[in-house]
């Protein structure tokens, strides 16, 4: 029962000290669940971030959830979603209920200009951590530069690569068994 009020209030503090969204904040969920405390493995963390980009919603969300749900059941995945949305829900009603005498404060536009700055390299740092997970070979090379390519140059929408890609794997990536 400790580990999920432990794992909740890991959460909260992520989510309220962690600007940029979701990929700013792999890293960090990363480096408690899987470096910090070893609650889950990197594999089962990896698999968790591809599962949870399947899913509607936001992905920060669905990953703690995910790993809630894996550490205390349907108890652990409430928890983990509180812990996740609270900061946001709590910052969001202050921001609202001030912002309108704050808003063209210089040393506010300050530091959102510094937090703006940083918020791209935390996201880069997800992409290099779970790339590290992934099998170094010339089939997985051509999906990462097709998928850059149809996203970037041919505007699709993620979710249709998501798909394309299930599709792909369920054809393609089985074992052979026997």
């Amino acid at each position: 029962m400790g580990k999920i009020f432990s794992m909740f209030w890991i959460f909260f503090k992520i989510g309220a000290f962690t600007f940029g969204g979701a990929y700013a904040m792999i890293p960090l969920i990363e480096a408690e669940v899987v470096d910090r405390h070893k609650w889950i493995t990197k594999e089962e963390f990896l698999n968790i971030v591809v599962i949870s980009q399947s899913f509607p919603g936001a992905l920060a969300v669905n990953i703690n959830t995910f790993i809630g749900y894996k550490l205390g059941g349907i108890l652990g995945a409430i928890l983990a979603l509180l812990g996740t949305i609270l900061p946001s829900f709590i910052i969001i009603l202050l921001i609202a209920s001030f912002f309108t005498k704050f808003r063209s404060n210089y040393f506010i536009s300050l530091i959102f200009k510094g937090i703006s700055a940083a918020v791209p390299m935390l996201v880069l740092v997800a992409i290099v951590s779970l790339s590290k997970s992934i099998k170094k070979n010339y089939t997985n090379l051509i999906i990462i530069i097709i998928t850059v390519l149809c996203i970037e140059f041919f505007k699709f929408h993620p979710v249709l690569i998501i798909i394309l890609s299930g599709i792909y794997g369920y054809f393609f990536c089985r074992k052979k068994v026997g």
